[in-house]
């Protein structure tokens, strides 16, 4: 049982949600992330979602690609990452950390590297926006062997036949879409996901996390109701933008965000 397990099993005998805050690595500039995950974690994060930096970020909208044009910018890399996570595990050793990006990157540092480099560093899952479970067959196996939860997304547009395919081969949690779009796109139908998570939870036992369109403490604690963690990412990551010339301002600002959803999911 690795570190996700762990946390969603201790988050279920408490009677709690997941909150599941999601940042580019190396976002405005790679000094910073080590920073911003130890604020995320004092603000009431349970998991981290630590973006891997891409020229091509197909899922997401345009704040999520402008941050990962800063991060780039600055040469953030792979190996960055890991280098962040051995950095805040050493003082942080109970809080989940899952890369969350695209296969390119990983193909190019090798399957092998990256499951041993990822696992040696501390990383506990890996969502691969563009990996669906057919073309994990050798990626998949190395994870697995080396600790690492596959994570996978699944979409309102997805088949329950198609669901259980996802389910089959998820690991950790499964990560729900709530809308058709790319991040921070559209409003969120609370009553929509629930009708969608019914299925879901006949086919896996699998915490189900919800992202996509969470943007405040009523929005998060909406979805609380119906989900087993709640992901947010562009609302964080347009306060760091916001404060792009005045990065002293960005740590109080994602714990005053982050702050506010973890407090009307607790409430």
């Amino acid at each position: 049982m690795n570190r996700i397990d762990q946390r969603f099993a201790a988050l279920k005998e408490q009677g709690r949600t997941a909150l599941i805050p999601y940042i580019t690595a190396g976002d405005p500039s790679p000094e910073h992330t080590v920073g911003f995950m130890h604020t995320l974690v004092e603000a009431g994060a349970d998991v981290i979602e630590l973006g891997v930096p891409f020229s091509d970020p197909m899922a997401d909208g345009p704040v999520i690609q402008k941050a990962c044009e800063r991060a780039l910018k600055h040469g953030t890399r792979l190996s960055h990452l890991f280098e962040m996570v051995r950095e805040f595990r050493e003082t942080d050793h109970e809080t989940p950390v899952v890369l969350m990006g695209y296969l390119n990157p990983i193909e190019r540092l090798g399957y092998r590297a990256f499951a041993e480099q990822a696992a040696t560093a501390g990383v506990d899952g890996v969502l691969i926006v563009d990996m669906p479970p057919e073309e994990a067959e050798e990626l998949g196996p190395l994870l697995k062997e080396h600790g690492l939860a596959s994570i996978f997304l699944v979409a309102p547009t997805t088949s329950e036949s198609r669901a259980a395919t996802i389910c089959a081969h998820g690991e950790g949690y499964l990560y729900y879409v709530s809308l058709k779009g790319v991040t921070g796109a559209a409003t969120l139908d609370v009553e929509s996901v629930d009708r969608q998570l019914a299925p879901l939870r006949r086919l896996t036992e699998l915490p189900l996390c919800v992202g996509f369109g969470i943007r405040d403490g009523a929005s998060a604690a909406a979805v609380g109701r119906i989900a087993d963690g709640v992901v947010v990412g562009s609302a964080l990551v347009n306060r760091i933008a916001e404060g792009v010339d005045d990065t002293l301002s960005i740590a109080p600002a994602l714990k005053e965000v982050l702050g506010e959803m973890r407090r009307a999911l607790d409430a």
